[in-house]
């Protein structure tokens, strides 16, 4: 399940991008500061209005080098927020990212995360970090395809988290690599005039209490695409195992969770239109597993027309087809910007048990979205997705996939 307080910084600061991309820069200039207001909205975590100062600082070959932005943000759910933002971008696609902020009611976040694809002299690849985070937009509609919007709650997610990841390169496109995860949860009183999660759904297994989850995976990637960050061509594969152990359930404490995800590009000859298309599935074996330990649709990722998380099984099947049309670019900041239109949609189902497939339980959501890209570290993206439940709004700094 995806972090949800994340998405909303990241969500502004997207916004945030587009509006700065779309401004004209000095000529030869390394640094750039941009003041510029700061506007979004998400189905769960409510209306965002303030400023962000993005800066952009360059190397002499026009390439970015430091993006920094502080933001003052007014959120109609917890008040007003405060937020630093530090990404550093060095060659062989080595990235850092900082994050912390802190916001009027309830909501609490500090995040580190390295990333080091060529790590080792290109032998190995290198990824760590840990977050803490209060998100009190968090939402909960119980489990199973078959939920309800009637069915909406509410509840603050507290979480910790550390993480590591190192792997070997086979070949050029080939990696297999290990890692471990911590992860602790408490659930506590939400900001959202709903029910309570833990009051409507008592029984739900991660409701009550503290949970603490050590996770070992072994993972398979084979990729040949032509950038990780802003991929026009080729095929992405991953796989992972993964065993886990909730430490604070005495009773059926070890469960392990499976996917594979498959990702193809196919260019137009001149690149200029992108067919992108996803398929991605998930299983998780055990008992007593918590509910946010499991698969989810909805959000930013799979499933955009509805909110975030919003259904919620043990497996998952999901599909995605976008086509990325290039309608613009220019020379922005030092750098160049290109700018895409991408209509798509995305489908998919969770379930319990396999033998509960049905096409009839199919959810899909059409839509469009908007992105700014300056080559090879940055996506700004904002997508819109229909659904039965109204639609949704997301903005990132990535693709969806």
């Amino acid at each position: 399940m995806q972090c949800h307080y994340l998405s909303s910084i990241r969500s502004c600061l997207a916004l945030a991008g587009l509006l700065l991309l779309s401004l004209p820069a000095a000529a030869g200039a390394d640094t750039q500061i941009f003041p510029v207001p700061s506007v979004s909205t998400s189905r769960n975590d409510g209306n965002d209005a303030g400023l962000i100062a993005p800066i952009l600082i360059a190397d002499p070959d026009g390439e970015l080098k430091y993006l920094m932005a502080p933001m003052l943000i007014q959120n109609s759910i917890v008040g007003t927020r405060g937020v630093f933002n530090l990404f550093k971008y060095d060659p062989g696609g080595r990235q850092m990212r900082f994050i912390a902020s802190l916001t009027e009611r309830i909501e609490r976040k500090v995040l580190f995360d390295y990333v080091d694809p060529a790590f080792g002299n290109g032998q190995y690849s290198l990824n760590f970090g840990g977050t803490f985070f209060k998100n009190a937009t968090s939402r909960f509609f119980g489990l199973g395809q078959a939920t309800t919007q009637a069915a909406e709650s509410n509840y603050t997610a507290r979480e910790a988290r550390a993480y590591w990841r190192l792997g070997l390169y086979a070949n050029e496109v080939t990696q297999i690599s290990v890692g471990q995860r911590v992860r602790q949860v408490q659930l506590q009183r939400g900001a959202i005039d709903l029910p309570f999660s833990v009051e409507q759904f008592p029984t739900v297994d991660g409701i009550q209490g503290e949970s603490i989850i050590v996770g070992h995976r072994a993972s398979f990637y084979y990729d040949t695409r032509d950038s990780l960050v802003s991929p026009t061509d080729g095929v992405a594969i991953t796989a992972y195992a993964e065993l886990n152990q909730n430490v604070k359930n005495g009773d059926h404490p070890v469960y392990s969770r499976y996917e594979l995800e498959v990702k193809k590009l196919f260019p137009s000859e001149s690149k200029r239109a992108i067919l992108v298309v996803r398929a991605d599935l998930q299983a998780t074996i055990g008992s007593q597993v918590p509910f946010f330990e499991q698969s989810s649709l909805g959000g930013q990722n799979n499933l955009r027309g509805f909110g975030l998380d919003r259904y919620i099984d043990k497996h998952l099947i999901a599909f995605s087809i976008e086509e990325r049309i290039h309608i613009l670019r220019t020379k922005l900041a030092g750098v160049t910007a290109d700018f895409e239109v991408a209509p798509f949609l995305d489908t998919g189902q969770v379930f319990n048990s396999f033998k509960d497939v049905s096409f009839q339980d199919y959810r899909m959501t059409p839509g469009l979205g908007f992105r700014a890209i300056v080559r090879p570290n940055v996506v700004g993206r904002v997508d819109y997705g229909y659904s039965r439940e109204g639609g949704a709004v997301f903005a990132g700094l990535d693709f969806p996939y």
